[in-house]
Protein backbone atom coordinates (compact mmCIF):
# COMPACT_ATOMS: atom_id res chain seq x y z
CA UNK A 1 0.00 0.00 0.00
CA UNK A 2 1.38 3.43 -0.92
CA UNK A 3 2.44 5.70 1.77
CA UNK A 4 0.58 8.66 2.84
CA UNK A 5 2.07 11.75 2.58
CA UNK A 6 2.15 13.96 5.06
CA UNK A 7 2.87 17.67 4.99
CA UNK A 8 4.31 19.12 8.24
CA UNK A 9 3.65 22.48 8.77
CA UNK A 10 5.71 24.39 11.77
CA UNK A 11 7.74 27.71 12.62
CA UNK A 12 5.60 30.53 11.95
CA UNK A 13 5.55 34.63 12.07
CA UNK A 14 4.30 34.71 15.59
CA UNK A 15 6.23 34.66 19.53
CA UNK A 16 5.39 31.16 19.84
CA UNK A 17 7.87 30.16 16.52
CA UNK A 18 10.31 28.01 18.90
CA UNK A 19 7.61 26.49 20.37
CA UNK A 20 6.23 25.20 17.16
CA UNK A 21 9.46 24.31 15.87
CA UNK A 22 9.67 21.99 19.50
CA UNK A 23 6.22 20.50 18.67
CA UNK A 24 7.38 19.75 15.03
CA UNK A 25 10.38 18.18 15.88
CA UNK A 26 8.88 15.84 18.38
CA UNK A 27 5.86 14.91 15.69
CA UNK A 28 8.37 14.00 12.99
CA UNK A 29 10.53 11.71 15.20
CA UNK A 30 7.28 9.81 15.53
CA UNK A 31 5.94 9.44 12.36
CA UNK A 32 6.27 6.29 11.26
CA UNK A 33 8.38 5.91 8.02
CA UNK A 34 6.80 2.97 6.98
CA UNK A 35 3.70 4.18 7.05
CA UNK A 36 4.42 8.07 6.10
CA UNK A 37 6.26 9.95 3.20
CA UNK A 38 6.82 13.19 5.48
CA UNK A 39 7.65 16.79 3.69
CA UNK A 40 8.68 19.33 6.48
CA UNK A 41 7.49 22.69 5.44
CA UNK A 42 9.10 25.47 7.76
CA UNK A 43 7.39 29.15 7.92
CA UNK A 44 9.80 31.41 8.33
CA UNK A 45 9.63 34.60 10.73
CA UNK A 46 8.54 36.56 7.98
CA UNK A 47 6.08 34.44 6.36
CA UNK A 48 8.33 32.12 3.42
CA UNK A 49 7.18 29.32 3.16
CA UNK A 50 11.02 26.57 3.04
CA UNK A 51 10.96 22.75 1.90
CA UNK A 52 12.55 20.14 3.91
CA UNK A 53 12.97 16.85 3.53
CA UNK A 54 12.22 14.00 7.04
CA UNK A 55 16.36 13.42 7.47
CA UNK A 56 16.81 17.42 8.66
CA UNK A 57 16.17 18.87 11.37
CA UNK A 58 13.23 20.87 11.39
CA UNK A 59 14.99 24.12 12.89
CA UNK A 60 17.64 24.12 9.59
CA UNK A 61 14.80 23.89 7.34
CA UNK A 62 13.89 27.82 7.33
CA UNK A 63 17.40 28.04 5.13
CA UNK A 64 15.88 25.49 2.75
CA UNK A 65 14.52 26.42 -0.67
CA UNK A 66 10.93 28.52 -0.64
CA UNK A 67 8.78 27.10 -2.22
CA UNK A 68 4.37 28.31 -2.59
CA UNK A 69 1.25 26.71 -0.92
CA UNK A 70 -1.12 24.97 -3.27
CA UNK A 71 -2.37 27.65 -5.24
CA UNK A 72 -5.91 26.53 -6.72
CA UNK A 73 -8.68 23.33 -4.81
CA UNK A 74 -7.47 20.15 -5.86
CA UNK A 75 -3.71 20.93 -6.81
CA UNK A 76 -2.53 19.46 -3.30
CA UNK A 77 0.96 20.33 -4.80
CA UNK A 78 4.15 22.94 -3.28
CA UNK A 79 5.78 24.69 -6.22
CA UNK A 80 8.90 25.94 -6.34
CA UNK A 81 9.45 29.88 -6.22
CA UNK A 82 12.19 29.46 -8.37
CA UNK A 83 10.91 27.34 -11.20
CA UNK A 84 7.06 27.24 -10.61
CA UNK A 85 6.94 23.54 -10.52
CA UNK A 86 5.55 21.02 -8.52
CA UNK A 87 8.47 19.85 -5.77
CA UNK A 88 6.18 18.19 -3.86
CA UNK A 89 2.59 16.65 -3.36
CA UNK A 90 0.57 15.93 -0.37
CA UNK A 91 -2.12 14.07 0.96
CA UNK A 92 -2.68 15.70 4.58
CA UNK A 93 -1.06 18.51 6.61
CA UNK A 94 -0.48 18.59 10.22
CA UNK A 95 0.15 22.31 10.86
CA UNK A 96 1.79 22.72 14.04
CA UNK A 97 2.16 26.17 13.85
CA UNK A 98 1.26 27.60 17.42
CA UNK A 99 -0.10 31.47 17.67
CA UNK A 100 -1.27 34.18 15.22
CA UNK A 101 -1.61 32.95 11.60
CA UNK A 102 -1.20 29.69 12.36
CA UNK A 103 -3.79 28.55 15.03
CA UNK A 104 -6.35 31.22 14.36
CA UNK A 105 -7.89 30.05 11.17
CA UNK A 106 -5.61 32.05 8.83
CA UNK A 107 -3.88 28.61 7.62
CA UNK A 108 -6.70 26.21 8.21
CA UNK A 109 -8.78 28.59 5.52
CA UNK A 110 -5.66 28.30 2.93
CA UNK A 111 -5.70 24.63 3.35
CA UNK A 112 -9.41 24.41 2.34
CA UNK A 113 -9.20 26.48 0.00
CA UNK A 114 -6.74 24.51 -1.39
CA UNK A 115 -8.87 21.11 -0.99
CA UNK A 116 -6.13 19.83 1.29
CA UNK A 117 -7.07 17.54 4.43
CA UNK A 118 -5.43 18.54 7.65
CA UNK A 119 -5.34 18.24 11.53
CA UNK A 120 -7.38 20.00 13.76
CA UNK A 121 -9.96 22.63 13.95
CA UNK A 122 -11.55 24.04 11.25
CA UNK A 123 -11.41 27.73 9.97
CA UNK A 124 -13.95 29.12 13.09
CA UNK A 125 -13.14 26.61 15.39
CA UNK A 126 -9.91 27.42 15.24
CA UNK A 127 -10.62 31.38 15.44
CA UNK A 128 -12.81 30.63 18.52
CA UNK A 129 -10.16 29.19 20.69
CA UNK A 130 -7.71 31.39 20.14
CA UNK A 131 -9.34 34.63 20.85
CA UNK A 132 -9.90 34.02 24.81
CA UNK A 133 -12.46 36.81 24.64
CA UNK A 134 -15.08 35.30 22.58
CA UNK A 135 -14.40 31.82 24.01
CA UNK A 136 -15.22 33.10 27.43
CA UNK A 137 -18.32 35.42 26.20
CA UNK A 138 -19.94 31.88 23.65
CA UNK A 139 -19.16 29.61 27.03
CA UNK A 140 -20.48 32.01 29.74
CA UNK A 141 -24.07 32.68 27.30
CA UNK A 142 -24.23 28.83 27.46
CA UNK A 143 -24.00 28.81 31.35
CA UNK A 144 -20.26 27.52 31.70
CA UNK A 145 -18.53 28.41 34.45
CA UNK A 146 -15.95 31.25 32.84
CA UNK A 147 -13.55 32.76 34.79
CA UNK A 148 -14.63 36.66 35.22
CA UNK A 149 -13.06 38.96 33.56
CA UNK A 150 -13.03 42.66 31.72
CA UNK A 151 -12.18 43.16 27.89
CA UNK A 152 -9.56 46.33 27.23
CA UNK A 153 -9.12 46.97 23.93
CA UNK A 154 -5.51 48.76 22.79
CA UNK A 155 -6.95 51.83 21.11
CA UNK A 156 -8.99 52.55 23.98
CA UNK A 157 -5.80 52.19 26.14
CA UNK A 158 -4.04 54.30 23.91
CA UNK A 159 -6.65 57.37 24.00
CA UNK A 160 -6.90 56.78 28.04
CA UNK A 161 -5.13 54.44 29.91
CA UNK A 162 -5.74 55.48 33.40
CA UNK A 163 -9.76 55.17 32.34
CA UNK A 164 -9.36 51.77 31.34
CA UNK A 165 -7.30 50.44 34.46
CA UNK A 166 -9.83 52.20 36.91
CA UNK A 167 -12.25 49.84 35.33
CA UNK A 168 -11.26 46.90 35.01
CA UNK A 169 -10.23 47.70 38.56
CA UNK A 170 -13.75 47.95 39.15
CA UNK A 171 -15.03 45.21 37.41
CA UNK A 172 -12.00 42.90 38.34
CA UNK A 173 -10.25 43.66 41.86
CA UNK A 174 -7.55 42.11 42.71
CA UNK A 175 -5.19 40.29 42.34
CA UNK A 176 -5.52 39.81 38.58
CA UNK A 177 -4.38 38.53 35.52
CA UNK A 178 -3.56 40.42 32.22
CA UNK A 179 -3.34 38.46 29.30
CA UNK A 180 -3.19 39.17 25.55
CA UNK A 181 -6.82 37.48 24.04
CA UNK A 182 -5.02 36.26 21.12
CA UNK A 183 -1.99 34.92 22.10
CA UNK A 184 -0.50 31.48 23.79
CA UNK A 185 2.32 30.14 25.63
CA UNK A 186 1.85 32.55 28.34
CA UNK A 187 2.99 35.08 26.39
CA UNK A 188 2.81 38.81 27.75
CA UNK A 189 0.79 37.83 30.50
CA UNK A 190 1.41 39.34 34.39
CA UNK A 191 0.12 38.91 37.38
CA UNK A 192 -1.06 42.15 39.10
CA UNK A 193 -0.85 42.12 42.51
CA UNK A 194 -0.72 45.89 43.56
CA UNK A 195 -3.02 48.83 41.57
CA UNK A 196 0.14 51.00 40.43
CA UNK A 197 1.01 48.05 38.47
CA UNK A 198 -2.51 47.70 36.55
CA UNK A 199 -1.75 49.85 34.07
CA UNK A 200 1.82 49.01 33.05
CA UNK A 201 0.55 45.73 32.54
CA UNK A 202 -2.13 46.42 30.40
CA UNK A 203 0.75 48.33 27.66
CA UNK A 204 3.03 45.30 28.23
CA UNK A 205 -0.09 42.91 26.78
CA UNK A 206 -0.98 45.45 24.36
CA UNK A 207 2.46 45.28 22.81
CA UNK A 208 0.64 41.96 21.26
CA UNK A 209 -2.55 41.71 20.71
CA UNK A 210 -5.50 44.68 20.17
CA UNK A 211 -7.27 43.03 22.65
CA UNK A 212 -6.44 42.44 26.29
CA UNK A 213 -8.33 40.35 28.67
CA UNK A 214 -8.37 41.72 33.13
CA UNK A 215 -9.28 38.22 34.75
CA UNK A 216 -9.92 37.60 38.21
CA UNK A 217 -7.09 35.51 39.90
CA UNK A 218 -8.63 32.33 41.05
CA UNK A 219 -6.83 30.80 43.87
CA UNK A 220 -6.71 26.94 42.91
CA UNK A 221 -5.47 23.97 41.58
CA UNK A 222 -4.73 23.76 37.38
CA UNK A 223 -6.44 21.22 36.09
CA UNK A 224 -6.14 19.94 32.49
CA UNK A 225 -8.22 17.95 30.27
CA UNK A 226 -7.25 16.91 26.54
CA UNK A 227 -9.90 16.22 23.85
CA UNK A 228 -9.77 13.49 20.52
CA UNK A 229 -12.05 13.35 18.32
CA UNK A 230 -15.00 15.20 15.63
CA UNK A 231 -18.36 14.35 15.57
CA UNK A 232 -18.03 12.24 18.85
CA UNK A 233 -15.11 13.19 20.76
CA UNK A 234 -13.52 11.66 23.88
CA UNK A 235 -11.86 13.24 26.67
CA UNK A 236 -8.50 11.92 28.70
CA UNK A 237 -7.68 11.75 32.37
CA UNK A 238 -7.11 15.12 34.13
CA UNK A 239 -4.13 16.51 34.69
CA UNK A 240 -2.94 18.74 37.35
CA UNK A 241 0.20 21.31 36.74
CA UNK A 242 1.94 22.47 39.87
CA UNK A 243 4.47 25.24 39.09
CA UNK A 244 7.14 26.31 41.07
CA UNK A 245 6.99 29.51 40.61
CA UNK A 246 3.56 31.17 41.37
CA UNK A 247 1.78 30.77 38.40
CA UNK A 248 2.31 28.74 35.27
CA UNK A 249 4.31 31.75 33.19
CA UNK A 250 6.79 31.04 29.88
CA UNK A 251 9.77 30.15 32.03
CA UNK A 252 7.42 27.67 33.82
CA UNK A 253 6.61 26.06 30.79
CA UNK A 254 9.65 26.22 28.57
CA UNK A 255 12.87 26.55 30.59
CA UNK A 256 11.82 26.07 34.40
CA UNK A 257 12.27 22.25 34.75
CA UNK A 258 11.16 22.78 38.61
CA UNK A 259 7.29 22.19 36.93
CA UNK A 260 5.41 19.40 37.81
CA UNK A 261 2.79 17.48 35.51
CA UNK A 262 0.58 15.15 37.68
CA UNK A 263 -0.83 12.49 35.29
CA UNK A 264 -3.79 11.54 36.52
CA UNK A 265 -4.51 14.59 38.90
CA UNK A 266 -5.33 13.14 41.96
CA UNK A 267 -9.46 14.42 42.66
CA UNK A 268 -12.41 12.43 43.44
CA UNK A 269 -14.05 10.48 40.79
CA UNK A 270 -16.93 12.89 40.57
CA UNK A 271 -14.88 16.08 39.86
CA UNK A 272 -12.83 14.07 37.13
CA UNK A 273 -16.32 13.43 35.77
CA UNK A 274 -17.36 16.67 36.07
CA UNK A 275 -14.12 18.03 34.48
CA UNK A 276 -14.40 15.62 31.59
CA UNK A 277 -18.27 16.87 31.07
CA UNK A 278 -17.39 20.63 30.81
CA UNK A 279 -14.56 19.91 28.56
CA UNK A 280 -16.40 18.00 25.62
CA UNK A 281 -19.36 20.89 26.27
CA UNK A 282 -16.80 23.41 25.64
CA UNK A 283 -15.34 21.58 23.23
CA UNK A 284 -18.84 21.08 21.06
CA UNK A 285 -19.54 24.83 21.47
CA UNK A 286 -16.19 25.86 20.11
CA UNK A 287 -16.80 23.98 17.24
CA UNK A 288 -13.90 21.69 17.82
CA UNK A 289 -12.13 19.05 15.44
CA UNK A 290 -9.56 16.53 15.96
CA UNK A 291 -7.90 18.23 19.58
CA UNK A 292 -8.11 20.22 21.89
CA UNK A 293 -6.75 20.92 25.82
CA UNK A 294 -9.01 22.58 28.14
CA UNK A 295 -8.05 24.06 31.21
CA UNK A 296 -9.36 24.50 34.26
CA UNK A 297 -9.03 26.25 37.91
CA UNK A 298 -10.51 23.65 40.64
CA UNK A 299 -10.70 26.15 43.81
CA UNK A 300 -8.84 23.96 46.58
CA UNK A 301 -11.22 24.21 49.16
CA UNK A 302 -14.61 24.35 47.49
CA UNK A 303 -13.65 22.21 44.76
CA UNK A 304 -15.30 24.67 42.65
CA UNK A 305 -14.39 24.50 38.80
CA UNK A 306 -13.90 27.09 36.43
CA UNK A 307 -13.03 26.85 32.79
CA UNK A 308 -9.88 29.14 32.31
CA UNK A 309 -9.42 28.90 28.41
CA UNK A 310 -9.75 26.14 25.18
CA UNK A 311 -6.68 25.69 22.92
CA UNK A 312 -7.08 24.04 19.69
CA UNK A 313 -3.09 23.26 18.71
CA UNK A 314 -1.80 22.66 22.24
CA UNK A 315 1.95 22.06 22.89
CA UNK A 316 2.76 18.97 21.29
CA UNK A 317 5.89 17.71 22.19
CA UNK A 318 6.25 14.17 23.87
CA UNK A 319 6.61 15.62 27.27
CA UNK A 320 3.87 18.54 26.70
CA UNK A 321 0.68 18.12 28.61
CA UNK A 322 -1.59 16.74 25.73
CA UNK A 323 0.32 13.95 24.31
CA UNK A 324 0.87 13.15 28.37
CA UNK A 325 -2.65 13.02 29.53
CA UNK A 326 -4.00 10.68 26.15
CA UNK A 327 -0.76 7.97 27.29
CA UNK A 328 -1.78 8.24 30.59
CA UNK A 329 -5.76 7.50 29.46
CA UNK A 330 -4.07 4.58 26.97
CA UNK A 331 -3.30 6.48 23.94
CA UNK A 332 0.55 6.12 22.98
CA UNK A 333 2.32 9.35 21.33
CA UNK A 334 2.61 7.50 17.89
CA UNK A 335 -0.65 6.11 18.21
CA UNK A 336 -2.48 9.43 18.89
CA UNK A 337 -0.27 10.90 15.96
CA UNK A 338 -1.65 8.62 13.70
CA UNK A 339 -5.27 8.87 15.35
CA UNK A 340 -5.17 12.86 14.57
CA UNK A 341 -4.08 12.20 10.63
CA UNK A 342 -7.21 9.44 10.44
CA UNK A 343 -9.71 12.71 12.13
CA UNK A 344 -8.14 15.16 9.24
CA UNK A 345 -8.96 12.46 6.95
CA UNK A 346 -12.32 11.60 7.95
CA UNK A 347 -13.08 15.46 8.08
CA UNK A 348 -11.92 16.27 4.51
CA UNK A 349 -14.23 13.37 2.75
CA UNK A 350 -17.40 14.93 4.84
CA UNK A 351 -16.29 18.14 3.43
CA UNK A 352 -16.20 16.45 -0.17
CA UNK A 353 -19.54 15.09 0.11
CA UNK A 354 -21.34 18.62 0.66
CA UNK A 355 -23.05 19.66 -2.80
CA UNK A 356 -21.08 22.47 -4.04
CA UNK A 357 -23.94 23.42 -7.34
CA UNK A 358 -27.37 24.10 -6.28
CA UNK A 359 -29.65 21.56 -8.62
CA UNK A 360 -33.04 22.78 -8.63
CA UNK A 361 -36.08 20.17 -8.31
Amino acid sequence: MAKLRVGLIFGGRSVEHEVSVASATSILQALDPGRYDVTLIAVDPRGGWHLGQPDQLPESVARGPEVLPPGRSGERALRSVASGEPVARLDVVFPIVHGSGGEDGSLQGLLESAGLAYVGAGVLGSALQMDKEVTKRLLGAAGLPVVPGELVRRSDLQRDGGSCARRALEAIGLPAFVKPACLGSSVGIAKVEREELLLPALREAARYDAKILVERAITGREIEVAVLGNEQPEASVPGEIVPKADWYDYESKYVDEGTDLRVPAELPEGVCEQLRRLALRAFRLLEGAGLARVDFFVERDSRRIWINEVNSLPGFTEVSMYPRLWAASGLSYPALIDRLIELGLERERARRELERTYRRG
